[in-house]
């Protein structure tokens, strides 16, 4: 349910800002606006508390947001309060980046490698993907996982590209099972 209730908000924030050609202005500024709701914890408690009537917490966005966030943000969180939906606020947001990153041509992919990498393979790595994918850049997340042996493990979205040496020697071994010496 969360997820789709994370669409539904989020879809609905992009096309907003789409609609208003004010895609860049507004994921700036929810970036913002998510990076203080992690820094005051006490907010979003304030914001969800069953306690505390639906106007009293648009009252609230309006007096922290009115004037220093688009009119079109603050009008979007008191309708995330009206339908007490704060407690999704942070799948709302990060399901809204991505559709920004998703509009800017901009891909995540997560890499894990057997040993470090040196920034001059990291950024090979990177052309490689930029070549091969429809994305014009790349947020890269390295990680070392000593266990591949070698090789990489490659993830953009449920898409896995394992050339690694411990996924080849997993099918050489599953393969040498079916063999039948007969």
């Amino acid at each position: 349910m969360a997820k789709v209730i994370a669409k539904v908000y989020g879809d609905a924030l992009f096309d907003l800002a789409f609609e208003e050609n004010k895609v860049d202005e507004i994921s700036s500024q929810i970036d913002v606006i998510s990076q203080s709701l992690k820094d005051e914890p006490d907010l979003k408690k304030l914001l969800t508390h069953p306690m505390i009537a639906k106007e009293e917490k648009q009252a609230i966005i309006e007096n922290i947001f009115k004037g220093r966030a688009d009119d079109d943000i603050v009008g979007f969180f008191r309708e995330i309060a009206e339908k007490e939906r704060f407690k999704n606020i942070e799948d709302i947001i990060s399901y809204f980046q991505d559709r920004v990153r998703e509009y800017k041509k901009i891909g995540v992919a997560y890499v894990s490698s057997a040993v470090t990498l040196s920034e001059k393979q990291k950024k090979q790595i990177e052309q490689k993907l930029v070549n091969q994918t429809p994305y014009d850049s790349f947020i890269m997340n390295y990680s070392v996982d000593p266990s591949l042996i070698g090789g990489l493990v490659v993830r953009i979205g449920d898409r896995v590209a394992d050339s690694s040496v411990k996924t080849k020697i997993y099918n050489m071994t599953r393969n040498l099972r079916n063999v039948s010496l007969e």
